[in-house]
């Protein structure tokens, strides 16, 4: 069998590409930029699936190229920014959020006015964003634990970077480390997100303060736990986070209800589904 590799299956990809795009618009470190403001070309390519569209020759079945250029126009008309990097990475965000059969965007916003003091053609930023898939653990075992686990999810369902997905049945289960403490609530969600895995990771922590997370002793009770198990099928380690999550493969309360609502998931690093994993660990349990 002919395997895609990474670069066949982007270069399949169905794309609509616009090219030169000029705007009129007032961002800029400095004053006069704001004030008189300066021409901006953009280069915007939206990964689209346009099958349906090719069969039906309906406008309604795609991306309309022309409501994509106004609604370009007007977000940078009526935004003043002072980098062209924050510029270009909200414009791009705020595509994906109102579009959204557009599954990724390479966008481009050049500046060629821009104020250097030397001969130059444009200057411009360029980046590539997509929704990424993730399934987040939960759990908590202080206070009124499925009310802090739903307002959590509430929370979450708000951000315009989140479009929440399927979430998992609740599983009660026993701490896990040596400290005495109640039973948990558990289980897991699935969202796409435009955040980045730092970003995400922040996003959560600040979802734990919300709901009174403290440092304290390690495996310790707490009102909320929020765990990143998978991202998009990365292998990814810093030095705040590690993806696959590094202990999930021992967790029967984080693979039973990854199990229940994404049963084909394979571990990038494994080659296991959760079922797969859930199994290994109820041998072990076994044969101890």
């Amino acid at each position: 069998m002919d395997y895609l590799t990474d670069e066949r299956r982007l270069a399949m990809k169905d794309r609509i590409i616009i090219t030169g795009l000029e705007i009129f618009a007032r961002h800029g470190v400095y004053e006069e930029e704001k004030e008189k403001g300066q021409p901006f070309v953009i280069n915007a390519t939206l990964e689209t699936d346009t099958s349906k569209a090719g069969w039906s020759d309906e406008i309604d079945e795609t991306v309309d190229y022309g409501v994509v250029c106004t609604f370009i126009s007007d977000y940078m008309t009526k935004n003043n920014m002072n980098t062209l990097e924050a510029l270009t990475n909200q414009l791009a965000r705020k595509l994906l959020k109102n579009f959204p059969t557009v599954s990724a965007v390479n966008l481009e916003i050049q500046k060629p006015e821009a104020p250097i003091p030397l001969p130059f053609k444009t200057v411009s930023v360029q980046i590539y964003r997509t929704w990424h898939k993730v399934y987040v653990a939960f759990g908590s075992n202080m206070g009124d634990r499925e009310d802090t686990i739903e307002e959590a999810i509430e929370n979450l369902s708000a951000d315009e970077c989140i479009r929440m997905g399927r979430k998992s049945s609740y599983y009660s289960s026993k701490p896990y480390g040596d400290v005495e403490q109640d039973d948990f609530t558990n289980g897991v969600f699935e969202m796409d997100t435009l955040y980045g895995e730092e970003e995400l990771l922040i996003r959560l922590k600040s979802e734990e303060r919300k709901a009174g997370r403290v440092k304290t002793v390690h495996w310790g009770p707490r009102p909320l736990d929020l765990d990143i198990i998978y991202y998009d099928d990365e292998v990814y380690e810093s030095e705040n986070l590690t993806i696959p999550h590094i202990d999930m493969s021992n967790r029967d309360f984080v693979l039973a209800p990854l199990d229940e609502i994404a049963p084909f998931i394979v571990h990038p690093q494994l080659g296991l589904t959760a079922g797969e994993m859930l199994d290994n660990l109820e041998n072990t349990y076994v044969e101890s």
